[in-house]
């Protein structure tokens, strides 16, 4: 009888061991995580589980696999530093699925993010007739070139002159350089023509007179800079507005002089527009109009590329098609010396649909996906992969699905686990909680009510804890016993942007109007198609916060602005002495409180400025105080201490109270005023943005998921807000999936019944009671099974 083999020293690790994280604000946190599990961190927004699970684990495991590298492949890498914990064991190779979204580059796009295009390209190259060439034939990012000359080398010690030609064909259409569409100028956005150079006639954006661009534009002697421009020649017009970048020398320095729409062409519009600052954007959207380019019809390919097809569909077509037909036309296709090609493109394509954006086409811009779709778009090349003992990190998958699409979600989540690797989920939906198998939850409060491990164990153990989260688990909003009267109704008719099949629907006003439907049903089309931009229509979208490490949220929200003026004022200076970005800025790290050192291809380091002792301003401003504090004080205070310190007494500032009250009312009392931007998570800057608005003048706000990122504990807060900005007299209308937001609404519209060209429909109208009786849509099952709970 044998006896059985000891275990293999290899087999012990089946764990990660964090001990004495610090990052941010977790306090010397220590988890222990098994290793092919699935495990989901929970807590409020702002409790520690980014910083925890991206910032610490995800990070380090990071960190040491660029240093497997040579130091001079690492000098080409971006510098990472070591989280702050004492011990990190057990870390397996990471990859980040997060909800950061793709290139806004306007030439990105679905197919070029993913690597569906590319496959598509040689699959064209091979079958497509006539054969116009290769892959990069088919590629609105390569253009065609020839050209030819003498060429000198050298040969067995004589020089030889030779003739020689060369050509590039690539798909690129010329018209629109691959942009598919082209821009039209408004030359009176750009400049006043009745005013000269040296009377500051520019009027883009940044282009003051007072800097270089004045001693550019003065300098440059290609026109007066003191004749109106309405004067100008021809000749002095086009230099002014078209001129190539050109090598001139002012005041003894060489520049680049460029014309005004060449430069813009290359700074504001080489961006997707979404992504520019809001006062860039806003000068775009009014100097510029964008049209779908006549020579391509908004295709980016050269006629050339839209010639060659396989079986009377060109890659254009292809292109264009919802994935689901195209991955049945893809099926279609047999060619047995194309079999391994075949067979990974319709691999790729059928992740699309099992991970539910069968919807999309594979031209669609990157930069027009939200944050939910990006993620998932990631772990398309992740499902198929070989690969095992990896350590997924997911940040709120479920962001954007309806509760149709996170069954979907889950399985996929299952499926990487099971495949033997292990996968940590950020999530606060409850249907993802329940098929963890071990669980994080973090607390009890946010920011420095935080950072804490409040519990660990199952789903069971987990519901019975009286955590936060625990407590809230179950929570099910109900159905209202009575709904509010509309006082009008927001008419819209034949919209057809995208998927939407000619809709006429009419949004209720003066009530709380919830727009649902399966992910890629057309709500987002219907709403922002046709709503935005309207008069007296506040729209609060998913779109990311611009922000470096000195915005703050008293920056970002206006907030510093009332501060300084009440110092200024109190103590008789200016107040550009109270901005750390200013004249007050500590000398030493220029008031970023940090002293941030390059160290080349090893990880940057940031020390606080011995100087201020992180504090940011000049020891003299500090000797300014009011209400008894300095102004570095103030910006160290909560958003409750802040707006309990600006409401009464001495220290009263009525504008800074407006503002911190609706941080408050959108739950952010625990943020610090001062700290960067870019130490918020997701749902913090998603409601940062929401409370920004609230003080805007208009009668119907729009809310694009507003639930993003909200703990169960705070769902109920939102709907508070809602119902006060609805009793104060606005009309609410929210893209929202979650159930609870739904059940508390007065009227409902339902999209569907698919999604892409199975959805564009409206399928309900009606209450939330209305919806849960008639049970004929995916939303009402779900409700209905939701409020039965």
């Amino acid at each position: 009888m044998s006896s059985s083999a000891p275990p293999a020293a290899a087999d012990r690790h089946d764990e990660i061991r964090v001990v004495g994280a610090r990052v941010n604000n977790l306090n010397d946190v220590t988890v222990v995580l098994p290793k092919r599990r699935l495990t989901v961190f929970t807590g409020v927004s702002g409790s520690g589980k980014s910083s925890l699970v991206f910032g610490t684990v995800a990070a380090e495991s990071q960190r040491l696999i660029n240093e497997t590298y040579s130091a001079f492949v690492q000098g080409f890498m971006p510098s990472l530093n070591r989280p702050d914990v004492d011990v990190l064991d057990g870390l397996t190779t990471a990859i980040i699925v997060d909800q950061e979204r793709l290139g806004t580059d306007p030439r990105s796009t679905v197919g070029t993010a993913t690597d569906a295009n590319a496959m598509l390209r040689i699959l064209f190259s091979r079958l497509g007739t006539p054969h116009i060439g290769s892959a990069q034939a088919f590629s609105f990012n390569v253009a065609s070139v020839s050209g030819g000359g003498s060429v000198t080398t050298e040969k067995a010690g004589r020089k030889v002159k030779e003739q020689r030609t060369f050509e590039v064909v690539g798909g690129m259409c010329p018209r629109c350089e691959g942009r598919g569409s082209i821009s039209c100028f408004d030359l009176t956005a750009l400049y006043d023509g009745s005013k000269s150079i040296n009377e500051g006639a520019i009027t883009i954006p940044g282009y003051s007179m007072d800097g270089w661009y004045g001693r550019i534009f003065r300098g440059c002697g290609f026109f007066d800079p003191d004749t109106p421009i309405d004067k100008f020649t021809a000749r002095q017009l086009d230099a002014l507005l078209y001129k190539e970048p050109t090598r001139i020398k002012i005041d003894g320095i060489n520049v680049t002089y460029e014309g005004l729409i060449t430069k813009i062409g290359k700074s504001f519009l080489a961006k997707d527009k979404d992504a520019l600052q809001p006062h860039i954007r806003a000068f775009v959207d009014r100097a510029i109009t964008f049209s779908v380019c006549p020579d391509c019809q908004g295709t980016r390919l050269s006629e050339k590329a839209r010639s060659s097809t396989i079986g009377g569909v060109s890659i254009a077509d292809a292109c264009a098609m919802q994935i689901t037909d195209l991955a049945d036309w893809v099926g279609s296709l047999d060619e047995p010396t194309l079999a391994p090609l075949l067979e990974s493109l319709r691999a790729t394509l059928d992740s699309f649909v099992d991970i539910g954006l069968g919807y999309l086409s594979l031209d669609r811009p990157s930069g027009t996906l939200s944050g939910g779709e990006a993620q998932r778009t990631k772990m398309i090349r992740h499902l198929g992969s070989a690969l095992t003992d990896i350590t997924y990190v997911f940040d709120e998958p479920t962001v954007g699905l309806h509760p149709h699409d996170i069954d979907r979600m889950n399985r996929l989540l299952l499926q990487l686990r099971d495949k033997g690797n292990t996968v940590l989920v950020v999530e606060h939906k409850p249907e993802v909680i329940a098929i963890a198998d071990h669980i994080v939850d973090l607390g009890p409060r946010a920011g420095t009510g935080g950072g804490n491990v409040v519990f660990e164990g199952g789903v069971d153990d987990l519901r019975a804890s009286d955590t936060l989260t625990g407590r809230h688990l179950d929570d099910r909003a109900t159905l209202k016993p009575q709904v509010r009267e509309p006082n009008g109704a927001l008419e819209i008719r034949g919209a057809s942007s995208h998927n939407l099949k000619d809709v006429d629907v009419d949004f209720p006003l003066g009530v709380l109007c919830v727009v649902t439907g399966v992910a890629g049903s057309g709500k987002s089309s219907l709403v922002d198609g046709s709503l935005s931009g309207r008069d007296d229509v506040i729209t609060v979208d998913q779109s990311a916060i611009k922000g470096s490490r000195r915005s703050s949220p008293a920056t970002y929200t206006g907030l510093l602005e009332p501060i300084r003026k009440a110092f200024a004022k109190a103590n008789g200076v200016k107040p550009a002495l109270f901005s750390a970005n200013s004249e007050g800025a500590c000398p030493n790290c220029k008031g970023a409180g940090v002293i941030y050192t390059d160290l080349a291809i090893m990880a940057g380091v940031a020390v606080t400025c011995e100087v201020c002792e992180g504090k940011r301003f000049q020891p003299g401003v500090l000797d300014y105080t009011f209400g008894g504090r300095d102004i570095s004080e103030v910006l160290h205070m909560s958003v409750d201490a802040a707006l309990e310190f600006f409401s009464a007494g001495e220290s009263k500032v009525a504008a800074a109270q407006k503002i911190l009250e609706r941080l408050a009312d959108v739950g952010l009392g625990y943020l610090t005023i001062g700290q960067p931007l870019t130490t918020l998570s997701g749902g913090e800057r998603q409601r940062l943005k929401l409370a920004t608005h609230l003080g805007d003048k208009g009668g119907i706000f729009v809310l694009d998921e507003p639930t993003s990122g909200l703990h169960l504990a705070d769902v109920e807060q939102l709907l508070g807000l809602l119902d006060g900005l609805v009793d104060g007299g606005r009309s609410v209308i929210v893209i929202e999936h979650h159930q609870a937001v739904m059940a508390h609404a007065d009227w409902i519209v339902d999209l569907g019944p698919g999604a892409g060209h199975d959805g564009g429909r409206v399928v309900f109208e009606g209450t939330p009671a209305d919806l849960v009786s008639a049970r004929s849509t995916l939303t009402a099952q779900h409700l209905a099974d939701y409020v039965k709970n």
